[in-house]
């Protein structure tokens, strides 16, 4: 079985040393290199083409965005998996548009950086669950707050829906309940407000899903 070779690169060199046990823990790897600056690093990965470099996202002065770009740029068969303290998904989300294959945190166990590695070796891209799990509720979150909800809505605001689900127009509205047009216009703007939505189509298609 072929060995996934990488290079290891951050500027800690007792977090190298420590990754570097690990990954020669498992027969699929072979470290063939570690450094603390993208300069060597760029100068290992054209002489012996890793196919995976691990990059400190937090190095300095270059950091692990840019020398992803470097990397990407001038040795495009080298794939990076980005490590960093940070389990932010604006992170995550910024080290893939850079480049990178890959995102694991420091919190990330030993067997999920093994399976980050084997993941990015077949082609695939891969982000850690930590950083999944904090999308997910962030996710729900916002659907929690965005939801429509028919409790918000007054009951003038209902007979308003009933009428433009009819098909009428807003001066067909007035007319039929006695408002001034602009009142009903008013009505329409809280109406889409209060349910989070943008036009009067995603409100007749809003209508239609409640069965209102």
């Amino acid at each position: 079985m072929e060995k996934v070779s990488i290079l290891l690169v951050e500027d800690h060199k007792l977090i190298r040393e420590t990754w570097a046990l690990l990954l020669q823990s498992n027969p699929r790897f072979q470290v063939i290199g570690e450094t603390d600056n993208i300069d060597q690093a760029l100068q290992i990965c054209r002489e012996k083409h890793p196919a995976i470099v691990l990059m400190d996202v937090n190095m300095s002065p270059v950091n692990g965005f840019e020398a992803t770009q470097l990397i990407r740029k001038y040795i495009p068969g080298t794939k990076v998996i980005g490590v960093s303290m940070h389990s932010m998904p604006a992170f995550a989300q910024r080290m893939i548009r850079s480049g990178a294959s890959g995102y694991v945190t420091k919190n990330s166990s030993k067997e999920e950086l093994f399976e980050a590695l084997l993941e990015v070796q077949k082609g695939n891209k891969y982000i850690c669950r930590e950083v999944k799990n904090i999308l997910s509720q962030q996710k729900l979150e916002m659907t929690e707050e965005s939801a429509p909800d028919l409790n918000n809505l007054s009951r003038r605001e209902f007979e308003v829906i009933q009428l433009i689900k009819s098909g009428l127009s807003s001066k067909e509205i007035a007319q039929q309940l006695d408002l001034s047009l602009k009142t009903v216009e008013v009505h329409r703007y809280n109406i889409l407000k209060k349910l989070h939505l943008k036009n009067t189509a995603a409100l007749v298609n809003f209508i239609n899903s409640q069965g209102l």
